[in-house]
């Protein structure tokens, strides 16, 4: 028997795909994508606008563009401006919403918590402002010296220096060798103009996901949705695609960062595969078997022993190639070399020895929890949709338990021995001056 497509509850979009619970459309003249979770039993909805915009898609002189624009969305439009009595916060936060956005390497996102029935409140403004930003020269005035002063305390931070100096030496061509925040010259000579400009290539609707989550009916929601957005017309023109692509590293590369700080630290970074590669949930794994809990190999080898005070990683999980990174706080008396030494020692332990099937047992438990927590609620839900959105398809969200069920020890011992290597690696030290 031949399976026809589910129905749209509503002629304006397509339906596309149902995983998870998550229901996909497409709205049929501007290609605005919408993803809704239904969750009754909820009194709260999460209204939420993710723009596949990040400081991925800057060129040299707009560094920081994304994040200053993302700045820049809460001084409003005519319809809703601080001037009026009506700012975003000021119209979202009457209903009780908790409000906020987020910039990071692959996407832009403006986020509403608020009570089920007001939600269309939080859709309204988001219209507005796709393509009703005022973006008045005194606002990106002031709004320069706030970010110039965020600026400031991440420099004053030297573990967050280093790790955006190890990003900077790891990517010579690919833009995710800048800080989302931008250089400094760039944002401090960043015009309106300029700032205009970008946000008229990426701010359309076929460049955004609308994500709505909680207590709300579907087809309710997609009828609100229309309403609001189903008018702004798709981009005039393509959105620009990413061509750059990082040249592969032929041998070990180290930078070194002296900063007033009581203690030191080291920072690893091998390069890793995109976030949709069939390896990256086996690196994933990786990350937590090192470095998650007290448990972790890294935390025995490095904390127990006193050579650090404390250690971390992340597989990241990007649209195009990152990094696999393990950091480690120096204890008081122990030399960088002897840290460094540590780390590189545990991961070619894993690369020669491969994994024991409780270690592989402990990650699972932990991915289980973290997916658990991603659902335990509208903006938890949200927050995990988002980041599968950036990487390039939302089901990584819904499918990661049976991802997960797949991973065997042969396949962690084969991603070490795949991509932490010396010649992809790169070495931060951080050293107290």
């Amino acid at each position: 028997m031949e399976l026809r497509p589910a129905a749209s509850p509503h002629p304006a979009f397509v339906f596309e795909e149902d995983s998870g619970g998550v229901r996909a459309y497409r709205h049929r003249e501007n290609g605005l994508q919408v993803l809704v979770l239904e969750q009754p039993s909820s009194p709260v909805a999460t209204f939420m606008l993710t723009y596949r915009v990040g400081s991925r898609n800057e060129g040299l002189g707009l560094t920081g563009s994304t994040h200053f624009l993302e700045h820049l969305m809460f001084k409003g439009t005519e319809r809703f401006h601080k001037d009026a009595g009506t700012s975003v916060f000021q119209a979202l936060q009457r209903h009780g919403a908790q409000v906020n956005a987020t910039t990071w390497l692959d996407r832009t996102n403006y986020y509403a918590l608020l009570p089920a029935g007001e939600v269309e409140t939080a859709m309204e403004i988001e219209a507005d402002r796709m393509r009703g930003l005022r973006l008045a020269d005194d606002a990106v005035t002031s709004e320069k010296t706030v970010i110039l002063n965020e600026l400031d305390r991440g420099e004053n931070d030297p573990v967050r220096r280093l790790y955006h100096l190890v990003w900077a030496t790891a990517f010579q061509a690919h833009p995710y060798g800048h800080p989302t925040i931008g250089w400094r010259s760039d944002v401090e000579a960043v015009t309106p103009a300029a700032l205009r400009g970008f946000y008229d290539v990426f701010y359309w609707p076929d460049n955004a996901t609308a994500t709505v989550i909680g207590g709300v009916d579907e087809a309710e929601a997609l009828a609100l949705i229309d309403r609001h957005f189903g008018a702004i017309p798709k981009a005039p023109a393509p959105i620009p695609e990413v061509f750059t692509r990082e040249p592969e590293q032929a041998g070990e590369r180290r930078v070194l960062l002296r900063q007033e700080a009581q203690l030191g630290t080291v920072v690893l970074g091998w390069k890793a595969p995109p976030g949709l590669h069939d390896d990256a949930d086996a690196l994933a794994v990786l990350a937590l078997l090192l470095t998650s809990g007290k448990a972790s190999r890294l935390y025995r080898t490095l904390v127990d022993t006193a050579l650090a005070t404390y250690v971390g990683g992340s597989a990241s999980r990007l649209r195009d190639p990152g990094l696999f990174t393990l950091y480690a706080g120096l204890a008081p008396g122990k030399t960088h070399a002897e840290v460094e030494d540590a780390l590189r020692r545990e991961v070619r332990r894993v690369a020669a020895d491969g994994v024991a099937d409780d270690e592989l047992a402990r990650a699972r438990a932990l991915v289980r929890a973290h997916d658990a927590y991603a659902r335990d609620g509208a903006f938890a839900a949200a927050s995990a949709l988002n980041e599968a959105i950036a990487c390039g398809d939302w089901r990584l969200f819904t499918t990661a338990e049976e991802r997960l069920a797949r991973i065997a020890p042969e396949d962690v011992q084969r991603v070490a021995q795949t991509y932490l290597l010396d010649d992809a690696l790169t070495v931060g030290h951080h050293l107290p001056d």
